[in-house]
């Protein structure tokens, strides 16, 4: 049976955790999907557009390299139910810290009791990423901070265009 991954997040920006969390879930994936959710109550920095490039340019990459198909979509509707719609049986989550942790294992419970053929798996953050988090680097960035050691290269020109730098 072939191992489907989904990994659902905003990637508001794509960071070097991120990238971290694709790159390791690849060893072990046949085929990854990651999923840009769309929440309509928020306003992201970049447009869903822009996170779905940014990131089908850097996980092309690393699909190519670990030998799998990496594909990049959106969601609007519950991450388990658009894991089922892409045919994932795995729904990768990264960790960094005790409080992901937390919030992450009751999600777990929650999608396991609706999709039990889903199964959640935790990758804690590798040390040197763990303390990345979109909504830190999008902080600095917006008050004219170098964010360029916490995201890809072509993710750190996209701020620097973003907030006129």
């Amino acid at each position: 049976m072939a191992r489907t991954g989904f990994y659902p997040g905003s990637f508001d920006p794509l960071t070097l955790g991120h990238m971290d969390i694709i790159t390791r879930s690849a060893r072990f994936l046949d085929r990854l999907v990651i999923a840009v959710g769309v929440h309509h109550g928020k306003k992201p920095l970049f447009t869903i557009e822009d996170r779905v490039d940014m990131l089908k340019s850097e996980a092309a990459t690393i699909g190519k390299k670990a030998g799998i198909k990496i594909e990049v979509q959106t969601f609007n509707n519950l991450s388990v139910e658009a894991a089922r719609a892409a045919g994932a049986n795995v729904i990768i989550r990264g960790l960094r810290d005790s409080g992901d942790f937390d919030y992450e294992i009751q999600m777990a419970g929650m999608n396991g009791q609706m999709a039990p053929d889903v199964e959640t798996v935790f990758l804690a953050a590798s040390p040197e990423f763990r303390h990345i988090a979109s909504s830190l680097v999008r902080q600095i960035a917006s008050m004219g901070g170098d964010a360029s050691s916490f995201v890809p290269d072509s993710v750190a020109a996209r701020l620097a265009d973003r907030f006129g730098r």
